[in-house]
């Protein structure tokens, strides 16, 4: 082998050297980076700090459990009972860090406010809010929350939203029919006063302030903005004593809590939580909301949690 040959030879074998070094390190980062099995939650404990009785089950879930027997209620004219659809849950599942939590809360029109109330308080997310029955009476809803932590916090969390809605069925048996107060007459808003304040303009018809603010993603491809109903809105009817407030906001995942914690803060009640569509880019959600006070108010609160949303920070 002459000295051209072999100097090629030697640099090949150094490369290959180096080479196999990397992989071998490679390697050894990613098997340290798995993570090692997380650790079993502790049932019992699950079960002391939120006041139910918590099993687990065969692959490391521990759940607990809260049939709504306190109100009776009929679907379609059939008593239903708790177990065919009426019942609150919570499940927990262990993480590297601690536990993740996930559940459905039953709750009638008038313990929502102080359901999400108390999941915000104590940390956790609201992450739906919508109807399971047609023709039920009362109209019964479910709230699904999530959070992550230690478990026995999350636990305590879910029985902070379970005791606040406790708290309303004991002062008032039977759920409510009406947010209380004085209800709006029909009038004008005034649409300019409520554009100064949002910031956004306002439309002007027959006497309802409407505020819309459109959005774009993508859809199949293809390019859907505000007038596909990718859209923030508000109406404002009554009078400017005297208004309602209702509207549907638009949101992507990151943008959803802050957005409700803001409106809630104001005193608006939430009526809805959900998707309009499937496979969007990005997932957008909207929340559904109504409120009544002085217009200057309304707009002040719509305007608050328009703010919110424009203080997330984007991936």
């Amino acid at each position: 082998m002459n000295d051209g040959r072999y100097a090629r030879f030697v640099r090949m074998r150094i490369t290959a050297i180096r080479i196999a070094g990397c992989l071998a390190a490679s390697a050894l980062i990613s098997a340290q980076s798995i993570a090692a099995p997380p650790a079993s939650l502790d049932a019992k404990a699950i079960g002391e700090a939120s006041g139910a009785t918590a099993t687990p089950t065969p692959d490391g879930v521990v759940k607990i459990g809260w049939p709504r027997t306190d109100v009776t209620v009929t679907v379609d004219g059939m008593t239903l009972p708790p177990a065919a659809g009426l019942g609150s849950w919570a499940a927990f599942a262990p993480m590297a860090t601690g536990a993740m939590v996930m559940g459905d809360t039953v709750v009638f029109e008038d313990e929502v406010d102080a359901a999400m109330d108390a999941a915000f308080t104590h940390g956790l997310s609201v992450t739906a809010l919508h109807n399971h029955f047609f023709h039920d009476t009362p109209k019964v809803y479910f709230m699904h929350i999530g959070g992550e932590g230690q478990a026995e916090s999350l636990a305590a969390g879910v029985k902070a939203v379970w005791g606040a809605i406790r708290a309303v069925r004991s002062a008032h048996p039977q759920p409510a029919t009406g947010f209380g107060g004085a209800p709006p007459t029909p009038g004008h808003v005034d649409a300019d006063a409520v554009s100064k304040i949002v910031g956004q303009p306002a439309t002007d018809s027959q006497g309802v302030a409407k505020i819309t603010i459109g959005r774009t993603g993508t859809m199949q491809g293809m390019a859907v903005a505000g007038s596909m109903g990718l859209t923030t809105w508000a109406a404002f009817s009554g009078s400017d004593a005297l208004a309602a407030m209702d509207g549907d906001f638009i949101m992507s995942a990151e943008e959803v809590q802050p957005v409700l914690q803001v409106l809630r803060k104001a005193g608006v009640h939430i009526v809805a939580l959900h998707s309009h569509m499937i496979g969007e880019h990005p997932s957008f959600y909207f929340t559904h909301f109504w409120s009544t006070g002085k217009a200057e108010d309304l707009a002040h609160a719509f305007r608050a949690a328009l703010d919110a949303q424009a203080a997330v920070k984007k991936p």
